[in-house]
């Protein structure tokens, strides 16, 4: 019998509507909790865009809403980690035969997607971090664009939650900004 991902192996929820950072330059992210989960796969998917990066920012938060918050890397809180790699899929139109490349870089809680590598090309990427990476304290995950284009530039996001810790029926998954507290 064919069993169904959504509630069994993922979740999703987003993270920034599609908005045009031409004319925003920055988009807050939501925050997730990151309990009830081994790890979250970020995906940022753009459509073509000038030749300026667009850099996205994870942040960890003490609280779904206030609290502290800080940079997801070791230099803002010492018992978190930050992102040494993401995988993009780049073409002039994305049509699903693309593969998955695998960009590294120094440990940070920033990943740039470079503008002149990318610009021209639309765009899907995927951050994954796990819930061990957040410091001693921390529950959430954001994660925020900063853009400064020239032309426009259209952007999406969405959480991805995996290795659910708690396996239910997608109408009785909890609500993934406070678990415990009913959906609205």
């Amino acid at each position: 019998m064919f069993q169904e991902g959504l509630g069994r192996l993922f979740d999703i929820s987003n993270a920034v509507a599609p908005v045009d950072i031409n004319t925003s330059d920055a988009a807050t992210g939501v925050r997730i909790a990151m309990s009830g989960h081994t790890g979250i796969a970020i995906v940022l998917f753009t459509l073509v865009g000038g030749a300026d990066d667009i850099t996205v920012d994870v942040q960890q938060h003490t609280a779904y809403t206030g609290g502290t918050s800080a940079d997801l890397d070791a230099a803002a809180v010492a018992t978190s980690s930050g992102i040494d790699h993401y995988y993009i899929k780049a073409e002039t139109a994305l049509d699903g035969d693309e593969a998955w490349v695998k960009v590294t870089q120094s440990v940070a809680s920033e990943v740039v997607i470079v503008g002149a590598t990318y610009g021209t090309q639309q765009k899907l990427v995927v951050i994954q971090v796990g819930a061990d990476q957040l410091g001693d304290g921390y529950t959430h995950l954001s994660a925020n664009i900063a853009c400064t284009t020239s032309t426009s530039q259209l952007l999406a996001m969405l959480y991805i939650p995996y290795d659910l810790a708690v396996q239910r029926a997608p109408v009785n998954r909890p609500n993934l900004l406070r678990p415990g507290a009913a959906n609205a």
